[in-house]
């Protein structure tokens, strides 16, 4: 509006009013054309740069989807979306759904910091600082349910046995908050839960009627499946954690075992649970049965705090999870744990799947005495003996962190389409640097052996690895050809060569001579 009102101002400053019958009289009032609607398409407006603010002015509740046109999850959401901005334009005029394609509104992007997509944020009353992210909602009902929480109540109150009743009839999976005081912190955590388990209805009671009748004495909050309860979370001090009651609640909208597929896949991403327990086995197995019974009275026990998911190895569709766990066919049925947060994987140190094999084994990851899995290949005979050396997880540390030589090694995946193409390039440069003393190029197969590295990037990368260094690790962020591999390291040569202990002794002995008086002769 500041720009508009400048603009105004410019343009009746430089024209003067005219009174001729053609000008427009210092008394006459020129007629405002409306400005057109922000566009829309499935009613969801379209936003860009240019017509947020705008957006954000005319909204007092506005959710917006940060996407990318192109991608499979964007696709799938944006049907749900359309949904939901449908039936909320019909019902509430404060509420709105946007939505911005962040390959073509890079600004935006690089404002809220988007960095996955979908991406959803929640702006109230015009504010475009510190929007709410929604995380975890993917269908229509969930959006309306998530927006409502966030702008009004966010559980149902039961004063009454009848009303409790009445709210867990209905329902397959329910939640209930018992407390003794409506006011308090873990009230509040218990209604913040809630608005982000869209999924679930909340109740929440302080009546002595309600208590009374589900056998309820101290402050609790109960889940409730088709009526009954199935889990108990009392307070501990009278408080409660939102992180691991989102996380425990939500588990209750998946099964205790998740079969891993194109449709679940998502969703076992939405439930903010870092730990997943991972079982691979073909279904048509003589002892699936009785491994997948074992598996799953195990889950019980661990619920909100390591997920159980199972991958079916018969199904051609999940080979790249199989491979990503790098599980081979002889070794089926396998059972691994995998850490989102730090990608550590721990395998089951036993070769049965009990129940209590699997017991010992989440106990033992939750407590932290398991021991970290690294898949290796077997060193293959002759690997040293090529311009460019073949590494496995048995033999990378030994070459790479050496004393005497410098290693550059390239990391790639037989599958990945650029690796194949830079393949050959890398033996062109092996055999550069075939006879050069001190100096080895290697390569590794990381699909198939693991090695301890930070910030591991999309295959193919580059390390070079400077001799005399147990720690240090150099990311190659050049350009992918011959010349600029082989210009890269003639700089780390000669750069390490300035830095070498030899150099800086070559360089006190040449000072001292310099600072030698000459005897004459």
């Amino acid at each position: 509006m500041r720009a508009l009102w400048l603009l105004l101002f410019l343009g009746l400053a430089c024209c003067p009013f005219s009174t001729t019958e053609d000008g427009i009289g210092p008394s006459e009032k020129k007629s405002k054309k409306a400005k057109p609607k922000i566009k829309e398409e499935d009613n969801v407006l379209v936003l860009n740069k240019g017509n947020f603010d705008r957006a954000l002015n005319e909204t007092k509740y506005l959710l917006v989807e940060f996407y990318i046109s192109l991608s499979g999850p964007s696709q799938t959401l944006a049907v749900e979306f359309a949904k939901a901005a449908e039936q909320l334009k019909k019902e509430a005029v404060d509420i709105r759904l946007g939505k911005v394609d962040v390959t073509e509104q890079k600004d935006l992007k690089k404002e809220f910091d988007i960095q996955e997509y979908p991406t959803l944020k929640f702006f109230v009353d015009g504010k475009r600082k510190n929007p709410i992210d929604c995380k975890g909602v993917r269908e229509a009902s969930g959006f309306i349910t998530w927006v409502r929480r966030q702008i009004g109540p966010s559980t149902v109150l039961l004063n009454s046995t009848e009303q409790a009743k009445a709210f867990l009839d209905p329902e397959d999976l329910a939640v209930i908050g018992f407390f003794k005081s409506l006011q308090g912190e873990a009230v509040e955590v218990f209604s913040d839960s809630a608005r982000d388990v869209p999924e679930l209805p909340f109740g929440l009671t302080a009546s002595g009627e309600v208590f009374a009748h589900f056998g309820v004495r101290e402050d609790v909050v109960v889940v409730f499946q088709k009526g009954k309860s199935v889990h108990n979370e009392v307070p501990t001090d009278g408080k409660l954690n939102k992180l691991e009651l989102t996380r425990l609640i939500k588990t209750f909208t998946m099964d205790l075992v998740t079969e891993y597929n194109l449709e679940t896949s998502v969703k076992i991403f939405d439930v903010p649970v870092e730990h997943h327990m991972v079982l691979f086995i073909p279904k048509s197995s003589g002892t699936f049965n009785k491994t997948y019974e074992n598996y799953l009275s195990a889950a019980p026990e661990f619920r909100g705090k390591i997920m159980f998911i199972l991958v079916d190895t018969d199904e051609t569709r999940n080979g790249r999870v199989i491979e990503y766990f790098r599980v081979r066919e002889v070794e089926v049925p396998a059972v691994q744990i995998l850490n989102l947060t730090s990608d550590a994987r721990y395998k089951l140190p036993a070769e049965e799947v009990t129940t209590e094999n699997l017991r010992r084994f989440c106990q033992s990851y939750l407590e932290g005495t398991a021991k970290r899995y690294f898949s290796s290949e077997e060193i293959p005979e002759g690997w040293d003996k090529k311009p460019v050396k073949v590494l496995v997880g048995k033999n990378f540390d030994r070459v790479a962190f050496n004393d005497r030589n410098h290693v550059f090694v390239m990391f790639y995946a037989p599958w990945c389409h650029e690796c194949q193409k830079l393949l050959p390039i890398w033996e062109e440069l092996g055999e550069m640097y075939e006879d050069r003393k001190n100096m080895v190029i290697a390569k590794i197969d990381v699909a198939a052996n693991e090695v301890l590295l930070t910030n591991l990037e999309h295959y193919p990368f580059f390390r070079y690895f400077p001799a005399g260094s147990e720690t240090e690790v150099v990311p190659y962020r050049g350009e992918r050809t011959l010349d600029a591999f082989d210009q890269y390291l003639e700089e780390q040569i000669q750069a390490r060569k300035k830095d070498s202990p030899k150099a800086e002794k070559e360089t006190v002995l040449n000072e001292e001579a310099k600072a030698t008086p000459k005897e004459e002769l």
